[in-house]
């Protein structure tokens, strides 16, 4: 695995497509949008998401430790999650990192699209070895309804 995670070239343009699709009704994929309040500014911050189910319980997945998204979410605790115009408020609560494993081994089954992007930025095959192997790296949060 490279040292240094590098995100895709083509993240910078696709999140504001998807999140813009996403805002007029067209759903894509497993995805979601995920907005978060900002740490200063206090103003909501959308970011593409693919949550998965494991055992029951709702998670979404961040690619990167440094990620500005997953740093106001752990200061704010809280997000709206919109799917289509469908919107909901949802807690979101980081798992200790003994726990993100079994929920990262689930990801390439349950969310195979999104394979790609761990691909990139981590150089990975995409086995759930691989990714259960991510926990010190990818921050893992539990979604509960808000």
């Amino acid at each position: 695995m490279p040292e240094e995670a590098r995100l895709p070239w083509w993240l910078k343009l696709a999140n504001p497509v998807i999140v813009a699709l996403q805002r007029r009704g067209v759903v894509i994929g497993t995805m979601r949008v995920l907005s978060v309040p900002g740490r200063k500014s206090g103003k909501l911050r959308a970011i593409p998401v693919s949550p998965l189910t494991v055992n029951g319980e709702r998670y979404i997945i961040a690619g990167l430790e440094r990620a500005d998204w997953v740093k106001n979410a752990r200061i704010a605790g809280w997000g709206i999650l919109a799917r289509g115009r469908k919107q909901e408020r949802i807690n979101l609560i980081e798992l200790p990192l003994q726990e993100r494993a079994p929920v990262l081994r689930e990801f390439p089954r349950k969310v195979p699209r999104g394979v790609q992007y761990f691909r990139q930025l981590y150089g990975i095959s995409g086995t759930p070895e691989e990714f259960e192997a991510l926990a010190s790296r990818c921050p893992v949060f539990r979604v509960e309804e808000g």
